[in-house]
């Protein structure tokens, strides 16, 4: 038995040589590989990660981290020794795990139906309005679709967590004691975190450490026991540097890190749990990110008796004045906690629902869901109306009457039914009165229609009730609709009114009547043969009488008394038949022509104005469509108006 011992014993002890061997080989390998990464600028923290070493070079042996699994993502390998016995033996040195197979491949998380439908929404959005609205109200949405974008592209099996709080709270201390090793530094000097640490409780999340910027330098590894059921396994915790940190480079790096996790831990304590600026400036403003955050009061140690719970019922009130969904009885929202990391109490509690928080990995999807939720409530007063929108037929109506009587078409229909009445006259009447008006009309020829708006007095009235047209119509387009679309409707009619009234008086040279005398009815011919006969009658009797008075012909009055009176009398008779005969005509004409100026002037208002308006109120139309989408409403009806 004693021999069966030794030689048991000389084969442990040649595979602990062989394994010291290997170990040595692959410390050996390891620096070599790490050689590019080091840092050989004199720091207190090793590149490699080792632990803090003091002026004589030796290790501190609370700050050596332990063994844990190899990199395989180019983060600085990990190895821990236990601790030395108080003899001085050394510590038994566990050997990294060795790749198998190369890099895993990575498995981004699933964006469901409706996440994808409403961000492939918000991108038309964007593309939509970035020509209406203004660079910095879309950057938000942007930022949105950017970050969903890259986190798709990283690994879903992760979850990426950051720790933050104010001064003095304990976030570095709660680091440590997640992880299980001294990772972060802690102390009473202020502010002790300088940038962002990651520790990554397993392989592939190298990317989406380099996503957050922090360098590998901070990137760190928990120890073994920390997780030994493997409940974190696809943790990566960021420890973030305060909030509210004098340094503000500090809290700039704190906030951009805080725009790009999965989740947050915000670590309270007793004396600030209730600070106006972590309320105000972090957690009111991500109220609608409840789901993934977790709210933990550090430092209970402190509290005597029940003043733990009376301090954690505050902070459950404080945190819904501030619009936090607190997830309590099974409904989805914000963890509360209390516990200390200084002692241990509660750590469990936290460990635990961190555990599943990361087991269910969806905490990627829910983060963006949140975001784009809060992109959205910002992009609100930009799309949302309560009111109805658009321009109405009654308003159109009076855009086109408004531009009628600004051309004149009223006063060219009455004109023309003037010269139409004239010409009847002319062409029906005497040819005695026709004689006297032609020498009137001799040195001013008619053309049978009058010229409209010639005065300059009349032109400026003209132009000004053009301008106050498009005023009206535009002001009653944008009635409703948020400000910007408003101001694009009426940016849009201005366009259009420019050349108007010049266009107004072009067209009413073109489309008034044709140069020349009205067209007669058929019975004109009628009218002028019956006029030729009474005239024909009154030559005949005065011819007739002056026979009879140079004695050629035999004397008899009456008959050529008669025929000069009927001449004379059936002459105007028939000149005020005929007047009123040509009334019905004269007006129909009249009308036609005020029609067609009306006409031709609505239709150069609508090419010009209400066209490129009622182009950018179905653009409006479109957009509040795809906001309705965002949102989650489906149609536009959501967001009001119609």
């Amino acid at each position: 038995m004693e021999r069966d011992a030794r030689v048991k014993g000389g084969d442990d002890g040649k595979d602990r040589t062989d394994h010291a061997e290997r170990t040595d080989r692959a410390d050996h390998s390891d620096r070599t590989d790490r050689s590019d990464h080091t840092d050989h600028s004199d720091r207190t923290d090793h590149p490699d990660g080792v632990g803090r070493t003091d002026g004589a070079g030796r290790t501190d042996p609370a700050d050596r981290p332990e063994a844990g699994p190899a990199w395989d993502d180019g983060l600085i390998a990990r190895r821990v020794a236990e601790g030395a016995a108080g003899d001085g033996q050394a510590a038994a040195v566990k050997p990294r795990e060795t790749r198998l197979g190369g890099p895993q491949p990575v498995t981004p998380p699933v964006y469901d139906g409706p996440l994808r439908s409403r961000l492939d929404a918000l991108r038309e959005l964007v593309g939509l309005s970035r020509a209406r609205l203004d660079s910095r109200a879309l950057s938000e949405a942007g930022r949105v679709l950017d970050e969903a974008t890259a986190r798709r592209r990283l690994s879903g099996q992760h979850t990426v967590v950051a720790i933050a709080g104010a001064t003095g709270s304990g976030k570095s201390q709660l680091f440590n004691a997640l992880a299980g090793v001294t990772l972060s530094e802690t102390g009473v000097r202020r502010p002790t975190t300088a940038a962002p640490i990651a520790c990554s409780w397993s392989d592939g999340a190298a990317p989406l450490i380099d996503r957050l910027g922090i360098p590998p330098r901070l990137r760190r590894r928990p120890a073994q026991h920390a997780d030994a059921d493997g409940l974190l396994r696809g943790l990566v915790l960021v420890d973030l540097p305060d909030l509210d940190s004098a340094a503000v480079h500090h809290r700039e790096q704190a906030e951009r890190v805080l725009a790009l996790v999965d989740a947050v831990v915000w670590v309270v304590d007793p004396e600030k749990y209730a600070d106006a600026v972590l309320h105000e400036r972090y957690l009111r403003p991500m109220a609608g990110h409840a789901e993934i955050m977790f709210v933990v009061l550090n430092q209970i140690d402190r509290l005597p008796g029940e003043a733990a719970e009376q301090v954690l019922d505050d902070l459950r009130r404080l945190l819904d004045e501030d619009g936090i969904a607190l997830g309590e009885y099974g409904e989805p929202g914000a963890s509360v906690l209390a516990l200390s990391a200084l002692t241990g109490d509660g750590l469990g509690d936290l460990r635990e629902a961190l555990g599943q928080f990361v087991a269910e990995r969806g905490a990627p999807v829910r983060r963006i869901t949140a975001d784009l939720d809060a992109a959205a409530w910002r992009l609100r007063p930009l799309y949302a109306t309560g009111r109805r929108t658009g321009l109405s037929e009654a308003a159109r109506d009076e855009f086109s009457a408004r531009l009628a009587d600004a051309v004149g078409a009223t006063a060219a229909g009455e004109a023309a039914e003037r010269a139409w009445l004239r010409n009847a006259n002319r062409a029906c009447g005497t040819p005695w009165l026709r004689l006297w008006r032609w020498y009137q009309d001799r040195c001013e020829p008619t053309t049978g229609r009058l010229p409209v708006r010639t005065q300059a007095d009349e032109e400026a009235t003209a132009r000004q009730r053009v301008e106050q047209a498009v005023r009206t119509v535009a002001d009653r387009a944008a009635a409703g609709l948020p400000a910007p679309w408003a101001q694009a409707v009426r940016e849009a009619a201005v366009r259009g009114a420019q050349g108007l009234p010049e266009a107004l008086d072009e067209l009413a040279v073109r489309t008034g009547l044709p140069p020349g005398r009205p067209p007669r009815p058929g019975w004109w011919p009628v009218a002028v043969l019956a006029q030729a006969s009474m005239t024909i009658l009154q030559v005949i009797g005065g011819l007739w009488l002056a026979g009879q008075i140079a004695g050629v012909m035999a004397p008899n009055l009456g008959v050529p008394v008669l025929l000069m009176v009927s001449g004379i009398v059936g002459g105007p008779l028939v000149e005020w038949s005929c007047r009123m005969a040509a009334r019905g005509p004269a007006r129909r004409y009249g009308m036609e022509a005020e029609r067609r100026l009306r006409e031709a002037a609505a239709g150069c208002g609508r090419a010009r104005v209400l066209d490129p308006v009622a182009a950018e109120l179905l653009r409006y139309r479109e957009v509040r469509e795809q906001y309705g989408r965002v949102i989650g409403a489906g149609t536009g009806a959501g967001v009001g108006g119609r």
